[in-house]
């Protein structure tokens, strides 16, 4: 197991220890990208440490590094295999600021379409994507390799 050891029940350790591989779409050194499972808009992804910390402020200075460069590498993935009109990416911290997993720092790289806000997510709390999970993470994966040689 890499970084600190794994607190029960944090999907983000699951997956970098291999329990939900199938959403992890790039391993770096100190960091790996996945792809969100509940995401707003196709290619949603998340920049996680390997190490199980709550805050950015935790962070070593290679993990913040790496944190930002796979976010720059996300951003060119995603404009390269969906071409977004623009890109959400965000870090949040506490309940009050959105964060839905609160022990495991992450940022969230989302990519955005005129007019992609729905009734669907705000009115029927509902997700309409048209493209399974697993062919987000096969399209990415791809891209990823040629971007880190």
């Amino acid at each position: 197991m890499t970084g600190e050891a794994r607190t029960a029940g944090c999907v983000f350790c699951a997956a970098r220890d291999g329990a939900d591989d199938s959403l992890v779409v790039f391993s770096g050194r100190t960091c790996f990208i996945i792809l969100n499972k509940y995401p707003y808009n196709n290619g949603h992804l998340m920049v996680v440490p390997n190490r199980h910390i709550a805050t950015v402020s935790e962070a070593t200075f290679d993990e913040t590094s790496e944190m930002m460069a796979l976010a720059a590498r996300a951003e060119l993935a995603i404009r390269e295999a969906y071409a977004p009109h623009g890109l959400n990416m965000g870090i949040n911290l506490g309940k009050p600021a959105g964060a839905g997993i609160l022990d495991h720092v992450h940022m969230h790289v989302v990519p955005r379409w005129n007019g992609d806000t729905n009734f669907m997510t705000v009115v029927g709390e509902t997700r309409v994507l048209p493209e399974e999970l697993f062919v987000t993470a096969a399209r990415l994966r791809p891209i990823f390799e040629k971007l880190a040689s």
